[in-house]
């Protein structure tokens, strides 16, 4: 997959991709060739995706948690955290940061991706959490966000994955995140109706708030 170029090379700028339907691999290929090709000066990116049905499996990840995969194409990753599933109906959400210039760590990342789900929720008075033990975000004991990251030369690539409107059949060929009775739902089953563009309008917005980013001009690559 071939990206174009940001037209704005400034770091005050960061780059929002909204990417549409693509195909796992060479999605991630190019997160990784962004990733190894950026300079000090290359503007911090967020893509928005989703993807045909796949299961990822991180790096370090036990095949004894893909019980049943089927037709689904399986792929072994280079991001941590155990086995997922991906499909039509899941916002990806993939922030491609300078950790190092942004003067954040890994943690800080991974709650504000938390955190910008929580906030979601809130803004359809749901509540969610996230929790010490299993990386990701939770309603009403069920996980509908999972998140999983790579950190190379100082940037972040990978990311979270938020179910919206999910066939959530898939979830069950698999022990989630390694989890055996770990439930999963999805923004539509705890009752939220908007479209796909709301929801990742909001998404944006909480991010880059608590990416400490907000002040940045956004450059839309839609």
């Amino acid at each position: 997959m071939t990206l174009p170029a940001s037209s704005n090379a400034e770091t005050e700028v960061i780059v929002v991709r909204s990417l549409g339907l693509q195909e796992y691999e060479p999605l991630w290929r190019a997160m990784q060739q962004f990733t190894d090709t950026r300079t000090p000066s290359t503007p911090d990116e967020i893509w928005f995706t989703e993807h045909p049905p796949v299961f990822t499996l991180g790096l370090n990840a036990s095949r004894d948690h893909l019980l049943a995969p089927g037709d689904i194409p399986v792929i072994q990753i280079d991001r941590g955290g155990q086995v997922t599933y991906h499909g039509p109906g899941q916002l990806m959400i993939y922030p491609l940061i300078d950790l190092k210039r942004s003067r954040l760590g890994v943690r800080d990342l991974v709650t504000a991706l938390e955190q910008t789900v929580v906030d979601l929720c809130a803004d359809f008075a749901i509540e969610a959490c996230s929790r010490s033990d299993a990386p990701g975000v939770y309603v009403q004991e069920k996980k509908i966000a999972s998140v999983g990251l790579r950190v190379r030369r100082g940037a972040s690539y990978h990311g979270m994955a938020l179910n919206t409107d999910v066939d959530l059949e898939p979830f069950s060929r698999i022990n989630p995140c390694g989890f055996s009775d770990l439930e999963v739902t999805d923004l539509a089953t705890v009752g939220v109706t908007e479209g796909r563009g709301e929801i990742q309008a909001r998404v944006q917005n909480h991010l880059l708030r608590h990416l400490r980013l907000q002040d940045k001009q956004i450059v839309s690559d839609c």
